[in-house]
């Protein structure tokens, strides 16, 4: 609640003694002669009865009501604010696979399997022949054969390995060892559940080593990147929750975690990606899909905090006026968090029991918010 600054007694009339002029910020710097700071500031005049040793400001009671001046405490608050971007839906880097062989090979049959069809781990693909993989087989199987070697010697366990190398499944090296015999052919399964991005693999086709044949997608878990404008990026961090709302879907939300605030800036646009995990158990949300991100950027926890007036802004640092009391104002440089709901967190400077001066005419001007704040306080009631 704001309150009205106690008026301070009247000080008797005369000419009064002038001591000294003081440092407009509060610091330890007195002149005798009229100057400026460094920042063009005039140094405050101050009078005989009005020196204190804690550079506060001395205002009369005409002053303060024609200023309006009015306070209110540093208190702890919990800050709500939400940061809203455009955003993309997009897969899941680790939740991809393409489908490629070690060796070459011809495609003999593609199962019923196309762009956009869902898929499980271990269904069947396609069936290949490879010249190079027949004929590692067959150097296994010939080993098991002839004993040369009880299992697990060098001569089988080398022999084992170049048929791991080639990335086969177990059930061909399994089928092998039981019955003894070389299949021509195999059934090449897919690695993982997913959907089916994209199809390569033609019946009757050559498959050269390293050829994408199958690119699939687990979308069960997507993200959703969201382009933030660089001026509200100091207030997201990993971890905050946000909604999504697909352009499609008005009616549905989804909501996550912020993974990751990517590391640099879209010199074009001033954004940086932010990006949200989000789970889509029922496949709504499509790769590339647009939607609308509202992030929680709030504080958590209650903070220090002050209204949003009271912070005087110099150019090089931040810095509000505390009430002392009595007619006393003392400009103090503050550290500044997060904002939200008319609020700034106030991270050093302050303490609970400080009151803050949060409205006066003079404080209008943003350019010289300090200058006015000093001077409209304190020179004009020094004059004598």
């Amino acid at each position: 609640m704001a309150q009205q600054s106690e008026p301070s007694p009247a000080a008797p009339g005369g000419p009064r003694k002038l001591l000294y002029y003081r440092n407009p910020m509060g610091l330890p710097d007195t002149s005798p002669v009229p100057k400026k700071d460094s920042m063009g500031m005039d140094y405050i005049p101050v009078y005989e009865g009005e020196d204190t040793d804690d550079g506060s400001i001395k205002v009369s009671v005409a002053k303060v009501q024609k200023a309006g001046v009015q306070s209110e405490p540093a208190e702890r608050r919990v800050l709500g604010r939400a940061v809203r971007a455009p955003a993309t839906v997009q897969v899941d880097e680790r939740r991809q696979a393409v489908v490629s062989l070690r060796f070459d090979a011809w495609i003999d049959e593609v199962a019923d399997v196309t762009t956009g069809d869902v898929v499980r781990k271990g269904q069947k693909l396609m069936r290949i022949y490879g010249p190079t993989l027949a004929g590692d087989a067959a150097q296994y199987a010939s080993v098991l054969a002839g004993r040369e070697a009880a299992i697990g010697t060098t001569t089988v366990r080398g022999s084992r390995q170049r048929l791991e190398n080639l990335a086969v499944p177990d059930t061909y090296i399994t089928d092998i060892e039981r019955t003894g015999k070389v299949p021509l052919r195999i059934d090449w399964p897919a690695p993982r559940d997913g959907i089916v991005l994209q199809r390569t693999a033609v019946e009757g086709m050559k498959a050269p080593a390293g050829e994408v044949l199958f690119r699939l997608a687990d979308l069960s878990v997507v993200w959703v990147l969201a382009d933030v404008s660089e001026n509200d990026l100091p207030l997201v961090a990993v971890g905050q929750t946000a909604r999504v709302k697909p352009r499609g879907y008005p009616d549905r939300a989804f909501t996550g975690k912020v993974g990751l605030v990517y590391p640099q800036i879209n010199k074009e646009t001033r954004t940086a990606r932010v990006r949200i995990e989000i789970a889509n158990p029922d496949l709504i949300l499509k790769p590339d899909m647009y939607a609308e991100v509202e992030i929680a950027a709030g504080s958590e926890a209650p903070v220090l905090s002050v209204p949003d007036d009271a912070v005087i802004d110099s150019g090089t640092r931040r810095i509000v006026i505390v009430d002392r009391g009595e007619g006393r104002f003392e400009p103090k440089p503050v550290v500044l968090g997060r904002q939200g709901d008319g609020y700034v967190e106030i991270r050093e400077g302050l303490d609970e029991s400080d009151w803050v001066v949060v409205r006066a005419t003079f404080l209008l001007d943003a350019e010289s918010n300090l200058k006015a704040a000093l001077r409209g306080l304190g020179e004009a009631d020094a004059r004598p």
